[in-house]
C-alpha cells in the first residue's frame, strides 16, 4: 500500500518531459505486496481524474499496472510512482530498488511483441501506447517512465471529435430527452427535470424524496460488481443501467454521475440520463488510435487497441469488464451491436451477460444453446461469420427479430474449455469477413482469462452470499410453526432478492387442486392486480420433478388482457375510468412480462405446493439464482409441511382439550359466578387444571375445581375422567363423599396411567332469604376462602386426603352458609405457587389480595386476583391457573 500521497502545484522547469513548466505533481510509494498493484492503479486514476485528464486514464492505468507489477512482484522491492503534469503532456515514472541494468531490449523487441511471452509486456505496452518512454538507472534505483501527450483541443473544450458525414452520425429519436436528476447524500431524489418526467413517465411530486434505487433496474444479485448505491458515491461515474418507467417497463439508459457539494459542504449527486441508444450525447469519447508504427522503433509491434482497457474496471467487477468488452468490440469492428455470452458449467448453454445496441427484449441472463445447428457455423465453439442471417434463419438465436443481418462470433476459451462467446453484428449484410473474425478472435483470446477469472470470483462471492442467505432463511423458517407466517416468509425472502414477484400455491391433499395462497410484488401497488390476474388463469401443474421450469401462462394472460383493454378503449373513446383501468392492466402486463418459473414444493415425497417466481419486462433469471431458489424451495417446503402438521395436530389437540372444559356456565338464581382459566404453555387451552359448574337437580348445583398431577395427554385423560364422572355420579344422587370415593376408585383402576388428583367438590343450594347453603369436600386441594362483608378472610373448609393414592378413603362433607355480600374464592395451586425468584405468593398473599375486594362483584373479584397474580412476577406462568369466584349479592333496597 502507498505510504502517502503528496500533491504539489507550482512552476518548475522539466527537462525530462520536454515542457517548460510542471504545473502539478503527485507521488506515492507502494510496498512489495500483491495488493499494491491495485492501489497504484487507483492512485494514478484518482490523480489524473483530479487533473481532468480522463481521456488518458485508461492508457496510464494499464501502463502503471504493468510497471508496478514488475517492481513489487517480479523485482520484489518497493515501487515509487511519480506523476508529473505539464501543459501538453503527463509523465509517469515508476522506480524500484533493484539496480539490475539488464532489460528485455537485449532480447530484441521482436520477442517482446509476442503475445505468448510471459514477461516484458510492460515495455511492449509502453512502446504501443506512450508517445515517449525510457529506462533510467542510478546506483540504487531503476526507473521506467512514459509520457502521454494530452489531446489538442481549443481552450475551454474538454473533448472534441472530427467533423463526420451525416450518415455516420449516431441515430437518436426526433426528440432527445436529457433527464437531469439530483440526489442528496442519502441517494434520495431532490430534483426531477421535465425531460425526466417525459422519459420515464413519473411526475416530479411522485418521485421527490424517494431513493433512486427504487426506480433503478440494476442487477440486484449477489456477486455482481459495483451496485447503483456504490456508483452514486463515486466522484464520477459513467455507464449503462435501466430505469423502471411508470408503466413497469425497464428503459435502458446511459448515465453520467457527478458528485458535488454545495456552499455548506453537503454532498449531492447530479445524474444526466439519456436512452441507451443515444449514449453519444453523454459518453466520454474513447482515446485516439495508438501511435503509428512508424513513430516506434523498427522492431516494435503495436499492441492491439483492445488490450488497453483490460485493466480499467476493478479486478472483481465482472459486469463492468463485460460491458466494456462489448462496447470496445463493437467500436473495433464498427458494428451496430455487440454481445457477450458466458457458458454454463456443463457447456450446453450460453447466458447473455452483456450487450450493446440490441433491443430491450434481449435482456441479461437469456439463454441460447451452444449447438444452435449442424455444421461448423452452428456451434459457438468455433469462429463464425454470417454474411446474411436472412439466408440462414436461426443461425444466431440471440439476434432473431433484431434487424441485424451480418454477424461475426468467436469463442472465449481457457485451456481448451469453452467459457463464452463474443459477437459483433451489423444491420447491413456482408459487413464481416474472416479477417474481422481473426481480429475479434485475437481480442477474445486476450480477454478470455480475465473474464474467466472475474467470473470465478463472482461465482465464489455468489456462493458465499448464497450460503449466508440460506442460513438466514433456514433460521427464519425454523422460527415459526404458523402456516400463514411461513407463507409470508417464503415470499418475503424471495422478493426482491431473487425475483420481482412471487406467488405461492398450496395443495391440501393429493385429490385437491392447487390453491393460490400468497402473492407478493416488490411494488405493493401491484399486488392486487397481480393476484387478480393469477386467479383468472389455471395454476401450474404440480409436477414433482426437481428444478425450475418456465411457466408462460401469466405473461400470456397479461398480454391478452392488455390487448383486449386497449381494443375496448379505442371503441369507447377512453373515458376516465376506463383509461385508469387500462393503465392498471398495462402495468400488470409489464409486471409479469418477463420470465416466470415454477419450483415444486416437495416434502416427505409429496408435492404440497408450488413456488412461482417472476421477472418483469422480458427479464430472465440467471442460473445461479434459480439454483439458489431451488435450495430455498426445499427448505421452505419442509417448513411449510411442518407448519401444516403442527396446525393439524394443534387443531386436534385443542378440539379434544376443549371437550375437557364445560361448554358454558349455568345461571344460578341469587348467586354470581365467574371463572377465569389460564393454561400454561403456548397454544394450550387446557392442562392439568380443570373446573366445572353444573345443575344436579332442581334447585341444586354442583361445582368442582381440581388439579391433576403432571401434564400432557395422561393428565388430560384423568381430567376428562374426573369431570364426566363427577357429573354422572352427582346426578345419580350420590352425596359428595360418595362421589369422590367412587372417582378415587376409577382413577386407581387406570393402573399405570393413573394420576393423583386434588379436588374441591361442592354442592350449592340458593335459599329464599338470599343466602346460599354449601356442602364441601376438599380432597388435598388448596382451601377455599370466604370474604365477609366486613373484609375478614378465612378458610371455608378443612383439608382431607387427595385422590388417586389410597384405596380406602374416609371422606366427609362440611355444610356452611354464604350470607348476602359474602364471596367464596376457589383457586388451583398455580395461583398460590406463583413465584418471583425465592418469593412465593402463597396462601397469605392470596388472602391479602382478597381483603381488598370487599363490595366487588364476583367478576371483579376474579379479575383483581388474576391481575395480582400476573403482576407478582415478570416471567410467564409455568403452571395452569383456575379461579372460581361465587358471590351471594346483597338484597336490593329501594
Amino acid at each position: 500500500m502507498g505510504r502517502g500521497n503528496v500533491y504539489v502545484d507550482g512552476s518548475d522547469t522539466d527537462t525530462r518531459t520536454g515542457s517548460a513548466v510542471i504545473t502539478a505533481r503527485a507521488a506515492a510509494t507502494f510496498e512489495p505486496v500483491g495488493r499494491s498493484v491495485a492501489s497504484a492503479r487507483a492512485f494514478v486514476r484518482d490523480t489524473l481524474q483530479g487533473w481532468g485528464h480522463t481521456d488518458i486514464i485508461d492508457d496510464a492505468v494499464v501502463l502503471t499496472s504493468e510497471l508496478v507489477t514488475n517492481a513489487v512482484v517480479h523485482a520484489g522491492t518497493t515501487a515509487d510512482v511519480l506523476c508529473l503534469r505539464s501543459e501538453d503532456a503527463v509523465r509517469i515514472e515508476v522506480a524500484d530498488r533493484y539496480p539490475e541494468r539488464e532489460i528485455p531490449l537485449q532480447q530484441s523487441l521482436r520477442t517482446l511483441g509476442s503475445p505468448d511471452r510471459e514477461g516484458g509486456r510492460g515495455l511492449q505496452l509502453c512502446a504501443a501506447l506512450a508517445s515517449r518512454w525510457g529506462v533510467e538507472y542510478t546506483p540504487t534505483h531503476k526507473q521506467v517512465w512514459f509520457r502521454l501527450d494530452l489531446p489538442e483541443r481549443p481552450v475551454g473544450t474538454r473533448t472534441a471529435g472530427p467533423a463526420l458525414p451525416v450518415e455516420l452520425l449516431p441515430v437518436a429519436d426526433p426528440r432527445v430527452h436529457v433527464a437531469v436528476v439530483q440526489l442528496d447524500s442519502a441517494g434520495a431524489i431532490t430534483a426531477w427535470s421535465d425531460d425526466a418526467e417525459s422519459l420515464f413517465g413519473y411526475e416530479a411530486q411522485k418521485v421527490l424524496g424517494r431513493p433512486l434505487t427504487d426506480f433503478a433496474a440494476w442487477p440486484h444479485t449477489p456477486g455482481t460488481g459495483t451496485g447503483i448505491a456504490e456508483a452514486l458515491q463515486l466522484s464520477r461515474w459513467e455507464g449503462s443501467y435501466g430505469i423502471r418507467g411508470s408503466d413497469g417497463r425497464v428503459i435502458p439508459v446511459y448515465a453520467s454521475h457527478l458528485r458535488v457539494r454545495d456552499s455548506e459542504g453537503d454532498p449531492s449527486t447530479v445524474c444526466l440520463l439519456v436512452r441507451d441508444q443515444e449514449r453519444a450525447v453523454l459518453q466520454t469519447p474513447h482515446r485516439g488510435p495508438a501511435p503509428d508504427a512508424a513513430s516506434l522503433p523498427e522492431t516494435a509491434n503495436t499492441a492491439d487497441p483492445f488490450d488497453s482497457f483490460i485493466g480499467s474496471p476493478a479486478p472483481d467487477d465482472l459486469d463492468g469488464l463485460l460491458q466494456r468488452t462489448v462496447e470496445r468490440a463493437r467500436d473495433m469492428l464498427d458494428g451496430d451491436a455487440a454481445f457477450l455470452l458466458l457458458a454454463t458449467d456443463d457447456e450446453t448453454e450460453l447466458e447473455v451477460r452483456a450487450s450493446t445496441g440490441l433491443p430491450s427484449a434481449r435482456q441479461r441472463f437469456a439463454r441460447v444453446p451452444v449447438e444452435a445447428g449442424t455444421g461448423r457455423y452452428g456451434s459457438a465453439r468455433m469462429p463464425a461469420v454470417h454474411e446474411d442471417l436472412t439466408v440462414v434463419p436461426g443461425a444466431a438465436p440471440l439476434l432473431n427479430g433484431t434487424g441485424m443481418r451480418s454477424v461475426v462470433t468467436v469463442p472465449l476459451k481457457v485451456e481448451g474449455r469453452l467459457t463464452g462467446s463474443l459477437g459483433v453484428a451489423a444491420e447491413a449484410p456482408g459487413r464481416y469477413t474472416n479477417e474481422e473474425a481473426l481480429r475479434l478472435q485475437f481480442a477474445a483470446d486476450r480477454i478470455a482469462l480475465n473474464v474467466e477469472s472475474a467470473r470465478l470470483g463472482e461465482l465464489e462471492r455468489l456462493r458465499r452470499g448464497s450460503l449466508s442467505f440460506l442460513v438466514e432463511a433456514s433460521d427464519l423458517l425454523a422460527g415459526t410453526l404458523d402456516r400463514d407466517q411461513t407463507l409470508a416468509l417464503m415470499a418475503q425472502m424471495t422478493v426482491p432478492t431473487l425475483a420481482t414477484w412471487c406467488a405461492v400455491y398450496t395443495i391440501a391433499d393429493q385429490s385437491s387442486e392447487p390453491y393460490l395462497s400468497y402473492v407478493l410484488h416488490e411494488d405493493e401497488d401491484r399486488i392486487d392486480g397481480l393476484k387478480a390476474l393469477l386467479q383468472r388463469i389455471d395454476p401450474p401443474d404440480p409436477v414433482p420433478t426437481p428444478g425450475a421450469r418456465v411457466w408462460n401462462a401469466p405473461s400470456e394472460a397479461a398480454h391478452r388482457a392488455a390487448l383486449r383493454t386497449s381494443m375496448r378503449s379505442l371503441g369507447l373513446g377512453e373515458p376516465t375510468r376506463l383509461a385508469a383501468g387500462i393503465g392498471t392492466t398495462l402495468a400488470t402486463a409489464s409486471a409479469v412480462g418477463g420470465e416466470t418459473v415454477v419450483l415444486p414444493l416437495v416434502a416427505r415425497n409429496r408435492v404440497i405446493g408450488m413456488l412461482t417466481l417472476g421477472k418483469p419486462s422480458e427479464e430472465h433469471f440467471r442460473q445461479e439464482i434459480l439454483e439458489l431458489a431451488e435450495d430455498l424451495s426445499r427448505r421452505a417446503a419442509l417448513a411449510l409441511d411442518n407448519a401444516r402438521l403442527y396446525s393439524e395436530r394443534m387443531a386436534i389437540s385443542q378440539s379434544l382439550q376443549r371437550s375437557l372444559l364445560p361448554p358454558g356456565l349455568p345461571q344460578i338464581p341469587g348467586v354470581e359466578v365467574e371463572v377465569i382459566y389460564r393454561a400454561a404453555g403456548e397454544g394450550n387451552e387446557v392442562g392439568g387444571d380443570f373446573y366445572d359448574l353444573f345443575p344436579i337437580r332442581d334447585g341444586a348445583y354442583g361445582f368442582a375445581i381440581g388439579d391433576v398431577c403432571g401434564t400432557g395427554p395422561e393428565a388430560a385423560a384423568v381430567t376428562g375422567l374426573a369431570r364426566h364422572a363427577l357429573r354422572l355420579l352427582a346426578r345419580e344422587g350420590f352425596g359428595g363423599p360418595a362421589v369422590l370415593e367412587r372417582l378415587n376408585a376409577a382413577i386407581l383402576d387406570e393402573g399405570a396411567r393413573s394420576r393423583f388428583l386434588t379436588l374441591l367438590y361442592g354442592e350449592l343450594w340458593p335459599q329464599e332469604d338470599g343466602s346460599a347453603v354449601l356442602k364441601l369436600v376438599c380432597a388435598g386441594h388448596p382451601l377455599p376462602l370466604r370474604l365477609r362483608q366486613d373484609g375478614t378472610v378465612e378458610p371455608f373448609a378443612e383439608p382431607q386426603p387427595l385422590l388417586g393414592v389410597m384405596d380406602d378413603l374416609e371422606l366427609y362433607e362440611q355444610t356452611m352458609t354464604l350470607e348476602p355480600g359474602d364471596v367464596l374464592l376457589c383457586v388451583t395451586d398455580g395461583v398460590t405457587e406463583r413465584r418471583e425468584g425465592t418469593r412465593m405468593l402463597g396462601d397469605d398473599g392470596l388472602m391479602d389480595v382478597l381483603t381488598t375486594c370487599t363490595g366487588l362483584t364476583a367478576g371483579a373479584v376474579a379479575s383483581r386476583v388474576m391481575r395480582a397474580v400476573e403482576r407478582f412476577a415478570t416471567d410467564a406462568p409455568s403452571d395452569d391457573m383456575a379461579i372460581l369466584a361465587m358471590r351471594v349479592p346483597e338484597p336490593h333496597t329501594d
